[in-house]
Parts: structure tokens; sequence; C-alpha cells
């Protein structure tokens, strides 16, 4: 089972974003190898070579976004079939808008792990009862993807997919920055409550999940 990360930046200016002192494409690059995705993508334009620099050694692919044209549905399915242009056996991708820059890493693991159960469900992750980002979207539903108006808003792409058959399951994750963007200021973030089972991270991000805690710890 393999689960890319699809990040999705409108601007090169939401890839760069501040995120705690870190451009917001390679915090959330990190957080998604630490929590085990991959290939971990990075749908960004990058006229001056700037989202290139931020990503530096690390193991996340640039591509160009869809034409805009195609709206959030258009993005999304360019998203996942980079993923598997780079790796044929992903069964699913986390989508992530790069806005939602406090995502913990473990949040990842529990959605990889509740994917692992159902691999036909798309999963969104909550808090508190509410739905949030990134969701989890399996290959499978790449067609009905490509078949979404494009003046559909991110939100109402997903609903349009459960009306195509797509079931749609929310994993409480206890995260709040699975529903609080980058404009609301990391300490300013809500409680963490945790996932009522926290899953253990993959070995491969264990350095990298301990690196981002101690740089939000500063």
């Amino acid at each position: 089972m393999t689960v890319a990360a699809v990040i999705l930046a409108a601007q090169p200016s939401s890839s760069l974003a501040d995120a705690s002192g870190t451009p917001a494409a390679r915090r959330l690059t990190d957080v998604a190898w630490a929590g085990g995705a991959t290939p971990v993508v990075v749908c960004s334009f990058d006229p001056d070579g700037a989202v290139a620099a931020a990503l530096a050694n690390t193991e996340a692919a640039l591509v160009a976004p869809a034409p805009v044209e195609q709206g959030p549905a258009g993005q999304i399915a360019n998203g996942l079939a980079a993923a598997l242009a780079l790796v044929a056996e992903t069964s699913a991708a986390l989508v992530w808008p790069a806005r939602m820059a406090w995502v913990d890493a473990e949040t990842v693991t529990s959605l990889i792990a509740a994917h692992g159960e159902d691999r036909s469900a798309l999963l969104r992750p909550a808090y508190r009862g509410e739905a949030g980002w990134p969701a989890l979207v399996p290959v499978t539903a790449l067609g009905a993807l490509r078949a979404i108006a494009p003046d559909r808003m991110p939100d109402d792409v997903l609903a349009d997919l459960a009306a195509r058959g797509v079931p749609i399951t929310l994993v409480e994750t206890g995260d709040p920055g699975t529903t609080h963007d980058i404009g609301t200021p990391q300490a300013s973030l809500p409680e963490y409550d945790g996932p009522p089972e926290p899953a253990d991270a993959p070995e491969w991000g264990a350095a990298v999940a301990e690196d981002l805690d101690q740089e939000d710890a500063r």
C-alpha cells in the first residue's frame, strides 16, 4: 500500500508562505514524509526557482499545476496523476492545500492506517467533529474527479465524489491543524487532543518528526 501526499499551491506565494520560520511547502513536505506518505508531490508554479530552492534536499517532486480553468477538481486530478506517474503502486493521495500548514505528522499516519482498513473510502480528518484537510482520496476516484465541473470549490468537489458513489469517512484525529489554516498563528491553535488510538509513526519518518517537534518548541 502506497499513499502519496499532493500539496496544492495556487501561487508560489502559497508555497513560500511563512510557517513558523519555514516555507509552507517545505514544512508540509517534511510532515508528510514523517507521517509515512510517499511520493510527496508539490503542485506549484515556480517562475524564479524559489519553490524548488525551498524544497531542496527533500523527497518532494515539484510539478506544474493544471491550467487554472480546470478548477479545483482538475488540480486534484493533476496531482493524483503526477503521484501515479512517480509510483505506479500509489493507491491514494493526501490532497493537501498548502494553506493547511499546521497538520501534525501523526494525522498523516492515522489516515494512512485507516486507508489500509478500507481502500475504497475517501477519508477526511476531523477535529472535534469538523471535517478538515488533507483529504485522503483513493486513486479509483480519478475518473470521477475529471468529470466534476471546474467551478466547484474543494469541499464541493469531495461532496460531488460522494454523490458519485465514493464513500466518505471522517477520521477523528484531534488535530486542530486539520481545520485551522496558516491564517491562525501556530501559537494560537486550539488544544491538540490526539487521535483516540494513535498510530506509530513509520521508522523512516521518525527523525523528521523529531526535528519538527524540536522546531515547534523553539
